[in-house]
């Protein structure tokens, strides 16, 4: 069977071997298990369903939680002709019709519906009349009052399946469970003997950082500057957040989207729409924004406040990077925000008080990851009851040592040493007007402006350095006392640093770069992509992933059988679209070899010019003339040539 679950990959999905997790995986439900999988997001896991439901006759349900996830994956099956469809509230009642005949016809293999529709009396007899082999459960995690994302329709699922009166084979996938989780999915399934398959949690293309003390708006910027034609997501806890960012960040012209639930239902689909076909790069939103978002080409998450949980976290970091190509996921840390999330968890009165403080307790283990020195990756894993890693991974922001810092010794003595001058009995901020050289009456009375360090950051970025003294407060290099008025002190690493017996090494930003945006040839693949999937209604990255573009761009096949040994690209994806992107490619190959042959047809000029150059030098000096040498060359040529 599972050679012909391959050859069923390969036609239809274009990749000639499963992963390793897939393979495992699709084996158990084709021996008719009930399966728990608990993989990574961006490790194939729909495939895992879809595949068996092809080599079986009888139907497979997948039940799924957001209609913009549907109609992704139904797009992308259609594309590769292979009969599905959803039902959901988007539908025209003639569309929900031409569905219902369908399936009474037995014309589909898979049918995606969300949990709600499973309240439709109706619609669920229906079901009861159809021969149906497998039930597939995604976001099976929804289903736990434990994790994250609760849904209450999810605990419809099990009467369902009842109702059916069949024997019905149950799959269950979700990418973050934690242990209590993963038990109550099963329970509340009623999985009967189930085999559990935890493939690990790790995402090895993500690049996980914290950003502490930065001023957000001018961090976001310089980002937004830095990765102009990546697609990202922005997530703040807050309408009032979102809106601000969305306003300011229109103000500096960057291609930006809003979703939070004070939106209308016309303008969330307006932003959204745009934001999945491309029209705007960056999403900005609140939690509400992103389940079942299948945009497999989102290269950064950056959460500008600090999230509820862990898992919270990497659900919604982890829709970075679903492609498999490189990404990176950001939490900005200002301590300010953890009061945003303790209110949420005291104003929310579905909770129990037991659930309450169940809920701090993870929001105390997400201000802990904010903290420790040690790899992110790691603690996250382990949070999860997954111990793959010890102590480095390489692809975090704590875990890339001092390989590249900067020496702020200097920067760091200037500050020091204002606070010495001052008597050391001020806080931050007027140590800030000192070194910016701001007056005031105080500073005035108290002569502060006549110390050697006033105005010495003089047009400096007042955050920027107001980041900096707090980072040197955090790393120990200044005291700070407690009460309503806190004040700076000097201590012995103070007068080390002042002294130049230690240096101040601070690690640069960390930079990951996404070049292939720049790449011209992608540019034109893009652009070639967008036009049918246009033309076709569905999102670019359901055509072709970034990733598959990328491989295209860089090994320029020229030909079917050259193409097909490109990763997403089978017989019938190459049947309906291929020959769009070989055309593309052919033209940039030719292109080259134009560019390469007159490459070589002026080195050759310019060696046999070099030769006549020698000798027209030489003959010059034999007789003597006095003319400069390539006017005589110019003229042999022509004479000659």
């Amino acid at each position: 069977m599972l050679k012909k679950a391959e050859k069923i990959l390969f036609q239809y999905f274009g990749y000639k071997k499963f992963r390793a997790n897939q393979e495992e995986i699709i084996s158990f439900i084709l021996d008719g298990r009930n399966l728990l999988g608990i993989i990574p997001t961006g490790s194939g896991k729909s495939i895992c369903y879809q595949v068996p439901a092809l080599l079986s006759p009888k139907l497979t349900i997948v039940i799924s939680p957001l209609i913009s996830l549907m109609k992704d994956q139904v797009d992308a099956l259609k594309i590769s002709n292979i009969p599905s469809a959803f039902i959901n509230s988007s539908l025209s009642k003639e569309e929900y019709i031409n569905i219902i005949k369908q399936l009474r016809r037995n014309k589909l293999k898979l049918l995606y519906i969300a949990p709600e529709r499973l309240l439709n009396a109706k619609f669920v007899n229906l079901l009861t009349n159809l021969q149906i082999g497998m039930v597939a459960v995604d976001e099976a995690h929804c289903i736990s009052q434990w994790g994250h994302d609760f849904r209450k329709s999810y605990l419809e699922i099990p009467k369902f399946i009842e109702k059916l009166n069949q024997d019905i084979q149950i799959t269950a996938f979700t990418a973050t469970a934690t242990p209590k989780v993963k038990q109550d999915i099963i329970e509340l399934l009623e999985m009967t003997n189930p085999k559990i398959f935890v493939g690990g949690f790790d995402r090895k293309n993500l690049f996980f950082k914290v950003v502490k003390n930065e001023d957000p708006e001018s961090y976001l910027v310089d980002y937004l500057d830095l990765h102009k034609k990546a697609p990202g997501i922005i997530y703040a806890s807050t309408r009032k957040e979102v809106d601000n960012l969305y306003a300011y960040l229109r103000l500096k012209h960057f291609s930006v989207g809003k979703y939070h639930a004070g939106l209308t239902d016309k303008e969330r689909k307006d932003f959204q729409d745009k934001f999945i076909t491309g029209d705007i790069r960056v999403m900005i939103a609140t939690n509400a924004f992103g389940m079942g978002i299948d945009k497999s080409n989102v290269r950064f998450v950056i959460h500008r406040n600090i999230p509820k949980d862990i898992e919270s976290y990497y659900q919604e970091a982890g829709r970075a990077g679903r492609d498999g190509g490189q990404a990176e996921c950001i939490l900005m840390f200002y301590p300010e925000d953890i009061g945003i999330q303790e209110f949420f968890i005291d104003m929310n009165k579905d909770l129990s008080t037991q659930l309450k403080k169940d809920k701090q307790k993870k929001l105390e283990k997400m201000v802990v990851y904010t903290e420790i020195k040690s790899c992110l990756r790691e603690y996250t894993l382990k949070y999860f009851g997954d111990r793959r890693i010890k102590n480095y991974c390489g692809n975090c922001s704590n875990c890339l040592g001092l390989k590249d810092v900067e020496n702020n010794t200097v920067d760091s003595q200037k500050v020091l040493s204002c606070i010495g001058r001052s008597k050391e009995n001020i806080g931050i901020r007027m140590v800030l007007r000192l070194l910016l050289g701001e007056t005031s009456d105080k500073i005035l009375r108290k002569g502060l402006d006549k110390i050697s360090t006033f105005g010495i950051f003089k047009g400096y970025n007042k955050n920027l350095l107001e980041e900096f003294i707090n980072y040197l407060i955090s790393e120990g290099y200044i005291d700070q006392t407690a009460g309503s008025y806190p004040v700076l002190k000097l201590n012995e690493k103070s007068f080390d640093v002042l002294n130049g017996n230690i240096k101040v090494l601070r690690r640069k930003n960390e930079v990951v770069s996404f070049d292939y945006y720049e790449n011209p040839i992608f540019e034109r693949l893009n652009e070639v992509r967008s036009e049918i999937a246009k033309k076709e209604g569905i999102a670019p990255y359901v055509l072709l992933s970034d990733v598959t573009l990328m491989e295209l761009a860089d090994k320029k096949p020229t030909n079917r059988w050259e193409m097909l040994k490109i990763k997403g690209i089978g017989n019938q994806k190459f049947e309906n679209y291929g020959q769009y992107f070989l055309d593309v490619l052919i033209t940039e190959v030719e292109i080259e070899k134009l560019k390469d042959n007159k490459s070589k047809e002026d080195t050759t000029t310019e060696k046999k010019y070099m030769v006549d150059i020698e000798k027209v030098k030489y003959l010059k000096e034999s007789l003597n003339l006095d003319i400069d040498t390539e006017e005589l060359a110019q003229a042999i040529s022509e004479i000659f040539f």
